[in-house]
């Protein structure tokens, strides 16, 4: 087996709606979920090796927390048991590009690339199988991030539809450091939860034409975290502020549990630009203008 790479893509929830806290803690949910391109992602590599191991570089690579609780590990460790230890040894190398703790997915992107990764190292329709069994065991997003395509994502994040006649969107994505774990979001959101989970509706008819769908995912949709992440991460609120003003912005929302925050744009030039204009005004945050659509 020579090197094999895949990207890990930023995965940018569209849509968030969340249900009430269940009894065991978790929520039911649905999102339709994009992914960005490789403007926005991690690169995972691996190489044949006497064990599974990773190292960790990029700018990122300090927030990524210890080896041996990565994501990627998780997910090999997994699939090997699967495979009654039968799963080719790989030495991972992940570049880390994407903030961490920010709502776009960036552990869970990590380890849906690792499984892709195995897949490919490994072969067979068993082993795609036993990924997508594994992947929600792992974490809510896995299963999306290892499909890596648009799609609707149900259930506690255990079912995931591909819908591929969604339009591809240029947008962008910002994060302006601060760190967002999941846990208090949900916390804030459990006081004032709904008592069942807020209806989403079908997609469109006419959902391959940009400007309209922007115009039905506005007025349609929402992310439920939204408003008690801000009240637990105010600093949310300065990243999100400044999105809708930017020259040809159609439509701003926050990613997932946040703090990453996304305008959407009908042409690359325009988030180009959109993105130069921002890096200027805010040099530290992290932004990166990016097509929505998988690879």
């Amino acid at each position: 087996m020579t090197r094999l790479q895949e990207i890990a893509p930023a995965k940018v929830n569209l849509s968030l709606h969340v249900g009430p806290p269940k009894e065991n803690g978790r929520h039911n949910l649905v999102s339709l979920v994009s992914f960005a391109d490789e403007s926005a992602a991690d690169t995972l590599t691996a190489e044949p090796a006497s064990h599974f191991s990773i190292a960790i570089d990029g700018p990122f690579a300090k927030h990524a927390g210890p080896a041996k609780d990565n994501l990627v590990l998780k997910a090999a460790r997994a699939m090997n048991d699967a495979l009654d230890g039968n799963a080719p040894p790989l030495a991972f190398r992940l570049h880390k590009t994407l903030p961490c703790a920010a709502g776009i997915g960036g552990g869970s992107a990590d380890a849906g690339a690792a499984l892709r990764l195995i897949i490919r190292a490994h072969g067979g329709d068993r082993v795609q199988t036993l990924a997508e069994t594994i992947a929600p065991l792992l974490g809510g997003d896995v299963l999306a991030c290892l499909i890596n395509l648009p799609g609707l994502m149900s259930g506690e994040g255990e079912s995931y539809d591909p819908v591929l006649s969604v339009p591809k969107i240029p947008a962008l994505l910002v994060n302006s450091g601060v760190a967002c774990p999941t846990g208090p979001v949900f916390q804030a959101y459990d006081q004032a939860a709904p008592t069942a989970l807020p209806e989403h509706p079908p997609l469109p008819d006419n959902r391959t034409a940009l400007r309209p769908f922007l115009s039905w995912l506005k007025d349609n949709t929402e992310n439920s975290l939204e408003t008690p992440a801000i009240s637990q991460f105010p600093d949310i609120a300065d990243a999100l502020g400044p999105l809708p003003a930017l020259p040809g912005a159609r439509f701003t929302r926050m990613s997932g549990s946040g703090a990453s925050c996304f305008a959407l744009f009908e042409s690359m030039e325009a988030a180009d630009r959109a993105g130069e204009q921002l890096s200027t005004q805010y040099p530290d945050w992290w932004i990166r203008s990016t097509l929505l659509g998988g690879a």
